[in-house]
């Protein structure tokens, strides 16, 4: 069978969990992400994902999207990939995302998690806070000795998802997947400048 999400094909490379229903989810993102944010994707595969991608649910690289077929439900599905359509935006939009802006936006988050975090007696090397690309040791931090259960409650009204934390990109990443697939005030509230980022990338005629 074939499966299309506007005019970009879907192939499903292994068998998909149980309650997993891919027209269903086709539909979802057409019902959600408007065609034109789609202009930098090529083609969707669902299975197993490349090497170097095993520990992640999703990824977007060079006009592909590669979905896990672990995906329990439909909205972890779209959760997913909305998250990596916006990744997929940064080719075209890198440089006005990523201005002096909403980079001090993120890094005054970092310094006031950094704060956060220091009270609840979890410490790291503080020059980490201070990048904004992806970085390992920081990352492994988070994840494996703050554990993101902890990060959640300290974070809640910081970031729109603690895995925002972790870069700037994933900054914007997950607060584009909150503008669409939760609340968009939510955003505009906790992240202003992520949300006009967001707001200009959707209204962009030439998108």
């Amino acid at each position: 069978m074939e499966y299309y999400i506007y005019d970009v094909p879907v192939f499903v490379t292994a068998p998909l969990e149980e309650g997993i229903d891919l027209p269903v989810f086709c539909q979802e993102v057409e019902d959600i992400l408007p065609h034109r944010l789609l202009h930098n994707l090529d083609v969707v595969y669902v299975g197993e994902l490349k090497p170097g991608q095993d520990d992640r649910t999703a990824a977007y690289s060079n006009g592909a999207i590669y979905m896990s077929v672990s995906e329990p439900t439909n909205f972890d599905m779209l959760e997913s990939f909305v998250h990596e359509v916006a990744h997929s935006l940064e080719s075209k939009y890198g440089m006005f995302i990523y201005t002096d802006n909403l980079i001090n936006e993120f890094k005054g988050k970092r310094e006031r998690l950094s704060h956060l975090l220091s009270a609840e007696g979890f410490h790291i090397n503080p020059v980490l806070y201070g990048f904004t690309e992806y970085n390992e040791k920081f990352d492994d931090f988070l994840a494996n000795e703050v554990g993101y259960p902890t990060l959640l409650s300290l974070t809640m009204g910081l970031f729109v998802s603690p895995y925002g934390a972790t870069s700037v990109q994933e900054y914007f990443a997950n607060g584009f997947e909150k503008y669409y697939l939760d609340n968009p005030r939510t955003v505009r509230d906790i992240s202003p400048v992520l949300y006009r980022k967001i707001e200009e990338i959707i209204n962009d005629d030439e998108a």
